[in-house]
């Protein structure tokens, strides 16, 4: 039964994502060709079969039973609907085909610039209702790297400070990681250690480990600090107290947070720890829990180094301008490492069940800010991929009124028929081939 909840809840989550992105999109190409006075025959949300709809004016607004896209039937086009019925007729004034070049093109063009315009306004929103959780990177005093891990693999080193990403320093954690530095070209990170900053390249496959293997987890930068000593534990029963830190295991050193639970898990009986209190050291005996192998004791909150950014109006803009640009750039840098081979098809392009668990993840991670993030994702993602210089996508339909508006010459209605079928079915095998990629990997995982 919670496995049906569970679905029921994804499909859900993913509808309304859905339905606020293509709503928005096709809201773009309406108002715009209203405001240049072009009829428009029908407004769908969802493809047919058709759920219900009503007819006010000259449009009729419809809800499709298939909830993933939508159109916009403007008079004297050729769109998803294949209809050319109107070529046999002289062009009316209040179609697409009589309006200048330079107007149809604001008309496709409108769909997608009003997807990245939604993004802002949700990044800007977030920015003001909830500003911004930021961990500067002076809070961490350095990081411990796993044995075999990528980070080694990479060079990184137990002890480093992990200062900058692509040749600049950063303030925050977060910067690291942003979507236009982690996509970009010869990605490297800056640390410092010993007194010197180092610049270490990551190897060319490095998205694709992402994917499969930890990398600088929140986790390795934990001090071996207690936070709280749990009642009726071999740490009570020890004297540890919260504050403690702990600096040797059985004579060995540690630092992290990590090292300490490894070798607790490891050990077998009787155990000593070197901690320091108040700036002085002493020695600890104990026993773990043989069951549990733990000792009692909960990790250093790094809670109290994150920094709250609250903003007002005018910053929030800023902070939505700087977000959606820098996750354009980085999904356009991404599909460009898609294309060319750098990163792999089947690990990194997802099709409608990827964004629907991701959606739900992210909804069920975050609430409503998790759910409004992922959104402002996928509307700049679905604003690019209309882009896309494939017939029956706005991009293709952009191709054409720029070859009319270079040429001087439209290209005939057989021509545009011909593509746009080549297109869609184009169209429908991509949907098939990332359907069928995110069913593999997800029996895979």
């Amino acid at each position: 039964m919670e496995w049906i909840i569970g679905l029921l809840s994804t499909i859900g989550i993913f509808i309304a994502a859905i339905f606020i992105l293509v709503f928005i999109h096709e809201l773009g190409h309406f108002l715009a060709a209203k405001w240049f006075k072009m009829r428009v025959d029908q407004f769908s949300i969802g493809f047919p079969p058709k759920i219900f709809g009503y007819k006010k004016g000259e449009t009729e607004y419809v809800l499709g039973a298939t909830p993933l896209g939508g159109y916009v039937k403007i008079a004297g086009m050729i769109d998803e609907s294949m209809d050319s019925e109107f070529e046999q007729h002289e062009p009316k004034d209040d179609e697409f085909r009589s309006k200048p070049v330079w107007q149809r093109i604001i008309v496709i063009l409108a769909g997608v610039i009003f997807n990245v315009i939604l993004a802002f306004f949700i990044y800007t929103g977030m920015a003001w209702h909830y500003g911004e959780d930021v961990l500067p990177v002076d809070a961490i005093e350095g990081v411990y790297i796993p044995e075999n891990s990528l980070a080694d693999e990479i060079g990184f080193r137990t002890g480093d400070r992990i200062i900058g990403v692509n040749n600049r320093q950063v303030e925050y954690f977060n910067q690291l990681f942003s979507p236009s530095q982690i996509t970009g070209r010869d990605l490297t990170f800056m640390v410092e250690r010993d007194g010197e900053i180092l610049n270490l390249s990551t190897p060319a496959n490095f998205l694709d480990r992402l994917n499969t293997d930890q990398f600088l987890d929140l986790s390795w930068v934990l001090p071996s600090k207690v936070e709280a000593v749990s009642e009726g534990t071999p740490a009570e029963e020890a004297g540890l107290k919260a504050g403690d830190e702990i600096v040797a295991f059985d004579g060995v050193e540690i630092a992290y947070w990590i090292q300490l639970t490894e070798k607790i898990r490891a050990s077998e009986g009787e155990v000593t720890l070197t901690i320091r209190r108040d700036g002085e050291l002493m020695d600890v005996t104990l026993t773990p829990d043989q069951e549990t192998q733990m000792i009692g004791i909960q990790a250093y909150n790094l809670a109290g180094s994150f920094e709250q950014i609250d903003h007002n109006l005018a910053s929030s803009f800023g902070v939505g301008y700087n977000q959606t640009g820098d996750t354009f750039v980085g999904i356009i840098q991404g599909l460009q490492k898609l294309f060319t081979g750098t990163i792999s098809v089947r690990d990194n392009l997802g099709g409608p069940v990827a964004i629907a668990t991701i959606t739900k993840s992210e909804t069920d991670r975050g609430g409503w800010q998790g759910f409004w993030n992922i959104t402002a994702f996928l509307s700049i993602t679905l604003a690019i991929m209309n882009m896309l210089p494939i017939p029956a996508l706005d991009g293709g339909h952009f191709m054409f009124l720029l070859y009319e508006g270079i040429t001087r010459r439209e290209p005939s209605a057989k021509v545009k028929m011909a593509l746009q079928q080549i297109g869609f079915i184009l169209l429908i095998g991509i949907f098939i081939l990332v359907t069928f990629n995110d069913i593999l990997r997800t029996i895979g995982s």
